[in-house]
């Protein structure tokens, strides 16, 4: 299984006039958790969409327990529990508040494959990807 952190402080603008955060944000935290959690392997997007693969979100589903609020520094955990097969890749994720109560939680699919930038083909997961994820899921 592999795991991370990422913190955001919630901004003004992304509440309503209770000081609430809007439910549409929570997408951009789960992205923000995400693309931290790839850069916390070494590799960014930007580095795997130069090698030419792309990686749709074609799910996602979120349950919202209890309310973030403007300046809030919140905690996306960012889990993988399996080694991404062929064509998928799946993020759990949640979102806690500075006293570690859960808030949000969520599950996001990153395309049904990875597809080629330039043919829109199905392709596999970058291999330099697959190297930094493996040593997380040990086979059984």
């Amino acid at each position: 299984m592999y795991e991370t952190l990422t913190q955001v402080r919630v901004r003004y603008a992304e509440t309503d006039q209770m000081n609430v955060v809007y439910y549409g944000n929570y997408a951009q935290y789960f992205e923000v958790g995400r693309v931290e959690s790839i850069r916390n392997l070494g590799v960014s997007y930007k580095d795997i969409e130069e090698a030419g693969v792309i990686m749709p979100v074609v799910e996602m589903h979120v349950k919202y327990l209890r309310p973030a609020k403007y300046d809030d520094l919140l905690t996306i955990k960012t889990t993988l529990r399996q080694l991404p097969p062929e064509h998928r890749i799946e993020f759990f994720q949640e979102v806690f508040n500075e006293s570690g109560k859960l808030l949000t939680s969520g599950r996001v699919v990153l395309v049904l494959y990875f597809l080629d930038a330039a043919t829109n083909e199905k392709t596999h997961m970058p291999a330099n990807l697959t190297e930094k994820l493996s040593p997380f899921f040990p086979a059984k």
